[in-house]
């Protein structure tokens, strides 16, 4: 035996042993022993290992390396294993399953590709999802297996976020469900942490969920015309226009197709795939908005989009917001719809189904919109002329 080496390893002998070997840490050590390996550098690696008999068969279990895990925890780990091992747990195929189980941000990588084909084509979807959760939940559950995440851990990372933010809490809840439902579907959990009794666990009350930021409807004129005149791209001008004219949603607009637009009709069908409600949503176009298609139409590229990039591809949203923010009109372009919605209920006479129904909101029941077949698209062709005329005098060129 070795008279340099205690009958026991100890800290100072861990730390600096440099003979290539393995030592055991003796009786009462549960089969722990520091490997010793040399390097290319030069040096040594010291890793932990402890040798025990599960189910009458021997194998060995790496405990780490040091100084990562130091003698106590590794004497510590040690022990719980030898008990676990002799309460009857097969320490190898736990280990065998763990390798196998995800953490939760690769879980959410795979949850992304499975639907990101069904997100709508334009829309962010992705990209809000990997910012939210780098944000809020990386931090805390990114890098543990699906399997080992806790309702109180989902907890933990939903209270600040649910004092301050409603809105975005809820999404990320949302995120968490559909990731630890993936989990359960592929048999690496039973249960959802963020199932219902996290509802239950939140306060009822908190901050009121965030609008986007809306101009008054008697400013929208003014609004336009500052796009207007600005030096901006001309798709982007006539992009921001054709939304605030259509009361449309941004994906809807940067996704719009010539195959869309029928102009001896002036109508504009959406198909149901672009729509936030899976449904076709047709759009009567007024004598403004056809106009801001025949300039679009002259700048055409051959892509098939109204309104496409310069690269040819879809404008991102990004694009319409930072052109507001560089003008300083205190809005968004989503909040265009609802000046709209205000001019019509202070300015116009049109009842309130028409004009949630040139939003494409979703009105009645199942059973009234079972029986309710029509669109009102007359009716809606008249209040969306009477919208330009508003936004756009006709004295003034779109």
């Amino acid at each position: 035996m070795n008279p340099s080496r205690p009958r026991r390893l100890s800290a100072t002998f861990v730390r600096t042993v440099t003979k290539p070997g393995r030592y055991g840490d003796g009786r009462g050590g549960h089969g722990l022993s520091l490997l010793v390996k040399p390097m290319t550098n030069g040096g040594v690696s010291r890793s932990w290992s402890q040798r025990l008999q599960v189910h009458g068969r021997p194998c060995n279990i790496g405990l780490g390396s040091f100084p990562l895990v130091t003698l106590a925890a590794a004497r510590e780990q040690a022990l719980d294993n030898a008990r676990a091992v002799r309460g009857g747990a097969d320490l190898v195929a736990d280990r065998r399953r763990r390798s196998l189980v995800p953490t939760f941000q690769d879980a959410v990588d795979h949850v992304i590709a499975l639907h990101a084909a069904n997100w709508k084509e334009g829309t962010r979807t992705a990209n809000i999802w990997r910012a939210r959760l780098r944000d809020y939940v990386y931090p805390a559950i990114g890098q543990l297996p699906v399997d080992a995440v806790t309702s109180a851990q989902v907890l933990e990372v939903l209270k600040p976020l649910w004092a301050t933010r409603r809105e975005t809490a809820r999404k990320v809840r949302q995120y968490i469900h559909a990731t630890m439902t993936w989990a359960i579907a592929q048999g690496f959990r039973s249960d959802n942490p963020a199932g219902d009794p996290i509802s239950a666990a939140l306060p009822r009350r908190g901050a009121r969920p965030a609008h986007q930021r809306a101009i008054p409807f008697a400013e929208v004129t003014g609004a336009l015309a500052r796009v207007r005149e600005s030096d901006a791209y001309e798709i982007t001008k006539l992009a921001i226009a054709f939304l605030t004219l259509t009361a449309c949603r941004s994906g809807e607009v940067r996704g719009a197709r010539w195959t869309e637009i029928n102009h001896r009709m002036a109508t504009w069908t959406i198909p149901g795939v672009r729509m936030k409600t899976g449904r076709e949503h047709r759009v009567p176009l007024s004598t403004a908005a056809l106009v801001v298609l025949d300039s679009a139409r002259e700048c055409a590229d051959g892509s098939g989009l109204c309104f496409p990039s310069l690269t040819g591809r879809m404008l991102s949203d990004n694009t319409l917001s930072k052109l507001f923010r560089g003008l300083g009109i205190e809005g968004t372009p989503h909040g265009m719809r609802s000046s709209f919605r205000d001019w019509a209920a202070e300015c116009s006479d049109a009842p309130r189904e028409v004009a949630e129904l040139a939003l494409a909101h979703i009105e009645g029941s199942a059973v009234e919109r079972a029986y309710r077949r029509t669109d009102l698209f007359e009716r809606r062709r008249e209040l969306m002329q009477q919208w330009a005329e508003h936004c756009v005098p006709s004295k003034v060129e779109t």
